[in-house]
């Protein structure tokens, strides 16, 4: 496909966090260099909005994070995760992007949505609709083949290890895995 960005785009950058640290943490044991995720998003264009989606679990070093997206040029959402009776945990934010965009589409040339989710298939199609050019950014591995082929441009994050930062090699050693390709 012919490379379509120029430098006068209008872009906004809507990322599912969720997506993106289980895909990193269950492909690669590593965790997402969400900086290499905006360079790669903006390339050179105007710049409108960028936002991550995250729920709030509680855990430590929750705060680091959310300030390491902020200082990447991230407007942090949270939601909280839901724990229901009998143990149950839900905690996701499709309507919540979907939602976004959508008020959004008619300010910007350019979306790009971080994630490999299928659900969004439809929100990407009814984006070209509007006259917007799509772009996803995720892991090939465990996105969606439909979402891929609903976006212009689909940037595959597994090509390329600058998408990766630290491993979670404590953990891969106690459960007696190394993390290598067998």
């Amino acid at each position: 496909m012919i490379n379509q960005q120029h430098k006068n785009q209008r872009i906004g950058v809507f990322v599912d966090v969720q997506n993106m640290y289980y895909s990193a943490k269950h492909l690669h044991n590593a965790k997402v260099n969400f900086r290499e995720i905006m360079k790669t998003a903006v390339a050179g264009r105007k710049l409108i909005r960028a936002i991550c989606y995250v729920v709030k679990a509680d855990e430590v070093g929750e705060k680091g994070f959310y300030d390491a997206l902020n200082s990447a040029g991230f407007e942090v959402k949270f939601k909280d995760l839901q724990v229901f009776l009998g143990g149950a945990k839900k905690g996701d934010w499709d309507v919540g992007i979907a939602m976004d965009i959508m008020k959004l589409a008619s300010k910007l040339d350019v979306i790009v949505l971080v994630s490999g989710d299928g659900d969004f298939v439809d929100l990407l199609e009814h984006a070209k609709a509007l006259g917007c050019r799509v772009e996803c950014i995720g892991f090939g591995r465990a996105s969606s083949s439909k979402l891929k082929d609903a976006a212009h441009i689909f940037v595959d994050m597994d090509t390329s290890k600058k998408y990766l930062l630290k491993s979670y090699r404590g953990s891969a050693r106690r459960s007696g895995r190394s993390g290598r390709k067998r």
